[in-house]
């Protein structure tokens, strides 16, 4: 339900914004934007929603949080209207469209005081004194004048900022269907003194004296005068919403204890309070059904997946059957006739008689060394499997912490940007740097994984003072290890760097290794080599054995710095 005509025009009567300056601009969502405004010792906080169904402008006393990255419409508002006096907020007719002229002074210098710059001329120019050069390369103040235009339509709103001509300089949301644009001409809705008038009867201001403060959204045409004008001590509803502020005109009288006796001192207070509890998109009961069924399919995928691992360890406790059927195949060998794909025999450990799968192309000794493969995958399978395990139930204790915090914050914007965080999809979620990263007591190591991560790395992600590792005489990734002031690289760290450097190489499953490490600012690439490819200079060696433990350890660090 968004705001009418006569509500908007209420709301801009009771902020009171004009002579006000803007200090600050938040926009804590896409749809979302907050303007901190501050007049002769009161500071107010113009919360603007441009979401479907939640279309509103109003005073509110609740916290904006930021946005984890700037966003592209608070930046420009940011360098242009900042530090602007409000000089005028009005309606235009019963549009729903308000506008705000805007005005700041700008000192600009001159161009021809530019410091440093020398002109020469072969043309013979009067010399100018000491104090006219100094008038010439005073600073100019120039005024900018611009016009916010705030279309509170339920289907169509936008946040549109233009110059003095009209001429839209950024819009909140890009949609050339309607010439929003950059550049375009903003083309004011017509002002009818008719529709004025008839919109004083057919959009009253909503009924929320008492009771369920308009719950139901009905219209009091009868309502007095003396309460729209917010001059009755009070407006009276419902209590307020968790998180609203007490003080400063938006909270509740003292001394009543009846929750239904609550005042609103402020229709802008009713306002904030009434789409932070009923609104579709950014209230707090709809958010947190939206948590809610996030919150299930996440558990119940991350549940499966548990089962999942825990049944296939289940199945590599028989690992050892494996073993003892391959050792089958070659006591029975001389039984295979090269026609069937099954072996029968009698377990010498039973006395039964069993069923072998073979292939009868190969001989005993191959088919025995199938199954002595899949005993050893299963044996070490099981290792891993474990800590799989540990790290899936971590998520799930993850998943269930972050739910509880989003159940006990009472501020509908801190709930919106925990839902979008942490329901963006991992491929749509962009990386700082290539390749993976750890942080180990401390120490931050980076590795690429191929040619494209190590030119990366080392190109954009890495300095001089850095430590790199790389395996002699085997293609693979770079290890970097991240340099500290005044720190010397511990050696545990260094064979951390060193395992991962090995374990994303050729020489994976090569055994003992010989690695390789200097600091960056002693590599240089090779001329016409390779992507990636760089010799080394005051090299040192190190001779490592890759420790599966010590890789399990790091890839848990790993695991939990992702969840």
């Amino acid at each position: 339900m968004s705001l009418n005509c006569n509500e908007i025009n209420l709301i801009l009567d009771e902020l009171g914004l004009e002579g006000a300056f803007i200090q600050e601009i938040v926009q804590p969502g896409y749809d979302t934007l907050a303007l901190y405004t501050y007049k002769e010792g009161s500071a107010k906080t113009v919360l603007i929603c441009t979401a479907q169904n939640s279309v509103r402008l109003n005073e509110t006393r609740r916290k904006i949080t930021k946005n984890d990255k700037p966003l592209r419409f608070m930046e420009f508002l940011r360098s242009r209207i900042k530090g602007c006096r409000i000089n005028s907020v009005t309606q235009i007719g019963v549009e729903r469209v308000v506008k705000m002229e805007l005005s700041r002074i700008v000192e600009e210098k001159p161009k021809a005081a530019a410091n440093g710059t020398v002109h020469i001329s072969l043309v013979k120019k009067p010399v100018l004194s000491k104090e006219e050069i100094e008038a010439h390369s005073e600073p100019v103040e120039i005024e900018e004048n611009y016009i916010l235009y705030i279309k509170l339509w339920n289907n169509a709103a936008n946040v549109i900022l233009c110059d003095t001509d009209g001429t839209i300089l950024e819009p909140m949301f890009r949609r050339p269907e309607r010439g929003e644009l950059k550049g375009e001409k903003f083309c004011e809705p017509a002002a009818d003194e008719q529709k004025v008038a008839e919109a004083l009867v057919r959009f009253p201001v909503r009924e929320w004296n008492g009771g369920e403060a308009g719950g139901d959204g009905q219209a009091n045409s009868g309502l007095p005068a003396e309460a729209i004008n917010g001059t009755a001590g009070g407006f009276r509803g419902t209590p307020l919403g968790e998180g609203v502020a007490e003080d400063g005109g938006t909270g509740c009288s003292e001394g009543e204890t009846s929750p239904a006796s609550k005042i609103f001192k402020s229709f802008n207070a009713y306002i904030d309070w009434w789409y932070s509890e009923h609104s579709d998109t950014l209230s707090r009961e709809s958010l947190l059904e939206k948590a809610e069924k996030w919150y299930n399919q996440s558990r119940s995928k991350k549940e499966a997946a548990l089962h999942n691992l825990e049944a296939k360890l289940e199945s590599f406790k028989n690992a050892g059957q494996l073993k003892h059927q391959g050792d089958l195949i070659l006591s029975y060998g001389y039984m295979i006739d090269g026609s069937s794909n099954f072996l029968e025999c009698e377990d010498y450990e039973t006395g039964k008689t069993i069923r072998l799968m073979i292939d009868p192309k190969k001989s005993a000794q191959d088919n025995a060394a199938e199954y002595y493969k899949k005993y050893k995958k299963a044996v070490s399978g099981q290792d891993d499997l474990v800590h799989d395990i540990e790290i899936a139930k971590k998520q799930l204790e993850k998943l269930d912490a972050q739910y509880a915090e989003i159940c006990r914050e009472t501020n509908p914007v801190k709930i919106e940007q925990l839902l979008r965080h942490d329901t963006t999809p991992k491929q749509q979620q962009k990386k700082n740097h290539p390749g993976l990263d750890y942080t180990v007591d401390g120490w931050y190591i980076l590795v690429g994984r191929d040619a494209n991560e190590n030119d990366e790395l080392l190109r954009h992600h890495v300095r001089g003072d850095d430590l790199w590792l790389h395996v002699r005489d085997f293609p693979g990734g770079y290890g970097f290890i991240k340099a500290r002031k005044g720190k010397t690289v511990p050696l545990d760290i260094l064979l951390d760097a060193a395992n991962l450097a090995v374990y994303y190489s050729k020489a994976r499953n090569a055994g003992k290794t010989d690695l390789y490490y200097t600091h960056v600012k002693y590599l240089r690439r090779a001329k016409n080599g390779p992507k990636g490819l760089v010799l080394p200079t005051q090299e040192k060696n190190l001779c490592i054995e890759p420790d599966k433990a010590r890789l399990a350890r790091l890839d848990s660090l790993h695991a939990e710095g992702q969840l």
